[in-house]
């Protein structure tokens, strides 16, 4: 075969060998290039081969004018040549597998938008375009607060500002199934999206998401002040429950087992792995999660010692201050061998009788969006309480020492740097954090959202602030939402 052949075999990066990072072919010659880490770029300015095509949507990127261009052939083309390809493939992937995408080399099955005779009309009547620069506060609102009504509006705010989900909306994907779309979560979510992003600055008014939610998740209805981390999971299993006239039947590739926008965004699959202390089999099952509940120190559950990081050092990002607990250390503990006791015996099926085992959670599958929830409030028989331990949480974070797959690595749970620092699918930056002032009686929940990938601002809830790094690193922190980095494009 000869080489050009052979290199057009091969949809890999011809730089860094990667398959991911948005992989465009130059239109010149024969080479692919990833967008994200600019490899095509330079491939651009050395060569002088200003054209190249997104392999992933088909859009034709001019260097010189540093934008993606229209051609009516080429598009035409394109159509053409894809509608070929899957049908050679039969294959349809998720909305977001970029993964299958990407390795295939086919795109992203997708109907172009045509626009109306309307449409096409108001286009005429406003030449001006909206720009989205540096600066842009499009995507920034306040939300009323309709009475204790704050835990739902940060949430709010970091939903919207969750990057896969902004794009799912505001594409219009959702295909609304119920038989009246008035009650329809995703409907409203759907809704409420255009409203973030439609450049209006005046405070939004959430009494129909509002009344939604208090005619799906009853256990949320009044004006009571609830909490901010249980409204989440209720929202994601209303919007779950709504969407799944989305999936169309595709094969689901998360351990939910189900391919709407949400499990495809949010779930993740916690290994479970139980050991006999007598025979050393092991049990594992892989149960679906949403999000990971943390304790803390200071709560009536005993906390594993801190890490070997308390000396100063720097450990995923966080750096040590004597006494000072870290997201690492929370995820450490929750990850760690635990042995069960004899009060809890189980029936082991190699020596077939009740032994005493040891368990062991890790991650076997992560989100694109892991949310971790800091366990502030300590409720049993005895007591209520909030616990206002400091928990320092980094920007960036490599879970991959907290995979099933590196399990080995750690002995006796025992923190090990690892190996493979080159694992980009397990890395994650921080977009939004959720807090809680107050008490447990008598509190106010606020958040923190990223915009533009390195700006912070403060939403409190019709109140939206500018907020540095140390504002955000400083806080308490109640629940952290942190995304894929590889799968961010802001």
């Amino acid at each position: 075969m000869k080489l050009p052949q052979r290199k057009a075999k091969s949809c890999i990066c011809h730089m860094c060998g990667a398959h991911l990072n948005r992989l465009h072919s130059c239109l010149y010659c024969v080479f692919f290039g990833c967008f994200t880490k600019k490899h095509i770029h330079e491939h651009a300015k050395t060569k002088r081969h200003n054209l190249a095509i997104d392999l992933l949507y088909g859009g034709i990127y001019c260097f010189m004018c540093q934008d993606y261009i229209y051609d009516k052939d080429m598009e035409q083309i394109a159509k053409e040549e894809q509608r070929k390809a899957w049908k050679l493939q039969a294959f349809t992937p998720t909305v977001v597998s970029h993964y299958q995408c990407t390795m295939t080399g086919i795109g992203e099955k997708y109907s172009t938008w045509e626009p109306t005779k309307r449409e096409l009309e108001l286009l005429r009547h406003n030449p001006k375009r909206r720009k989205i620069t540096t600066n842009c506060t499009i995507g920034l609102r306040g939300l009323i607060n309709l009475g204790n009504t704050c835990f739902m509006n940060c949430i709010v705010q970091a939903l919207t500002h969750t990057p896969l989900l902004r794009d799912f909306f505001l594409s219009d994907r959702h295909k609304c199934e119920m038989q009246s779309p008035s009650s329809c979560l995703v409907c409203e979510m759907s809704t409420l999206f255009q409203e973030f992003y439609s450049g209006h600055r005046s405070p939004h008014i959430p009494y129909r998401l509002l009344h939604l939610v208090w005619t799906h998740a009853r256990h949320l209805a009044g004006y009571e002040q609830q909490d901010a981390h249980e409204f989440l999971i209720a929202a994601l299993d209303v919007l779950h429950r709504h969407c799944k006239g989305d999936d169309n039947g595709k094969k689901a590739n998360n351990p939910n087992h189900c391919n709407c926008i949400i499990d495809q965004i949010f779930t993740g699959g916690l290994q479970s792995d139980v050991t006999c202390q007598v025979c050393h089999g092991v049990s594992t099952t892989i149960d679906p999660f949403w999000d990971i509940s943390l304790d803390l120190p200071g709560s009536s559950t005993p906390f594993w010692p801190l890490s070997p990081g308390s000396d100063g050092s720097v450990v995923n990002g966080e750096s040590h201050v004597s006494g000072t607990t870290t997201l690492t250390d929370c995820l450490r503990r929750f990850t760690r061998p635990e042995h069960l006791g004899s009060s809890a015996k189980i029936k082991c099926s190699g020596c077939h009788s009740y032994q005493e085992s040891t368990k062991q959670l890790t991650m076997k599958k992560l989100p694109i969006v892991a949310c971790f929830h800091l366990k502030r409030f300590e409720h049993s028989a005895k007591l209520r309480r909030k616990i206002t331990t400091y928990v320092s949480f980094p920007l960036e974070l490599d879970m991959t020492p907290f995979m099933a797959s590196s399990k080995e690595s750690r002995m006796n749970g025992q923190y090990q740097q690892p190996t493979d620092s080159l694992n980009n699918d397990n890395k994650y930056s921080l977009f939004a954090v959720v807090n809680h002032q107050g008490t447990l009686e008598s509190g106010h929940y606020t958040s923190f959202i990223r915009q533009h990938k390195d700006q912070w601002f403060k939403c409190d809830d019709a109140i939206i602030t500018k907020a540095s790094i140390k504002d955000v690193l400083d806080s308490e922190g109640y629940l952290l939402f942190y995304h894929k980095q590889f799968l961010e494009y802001e």
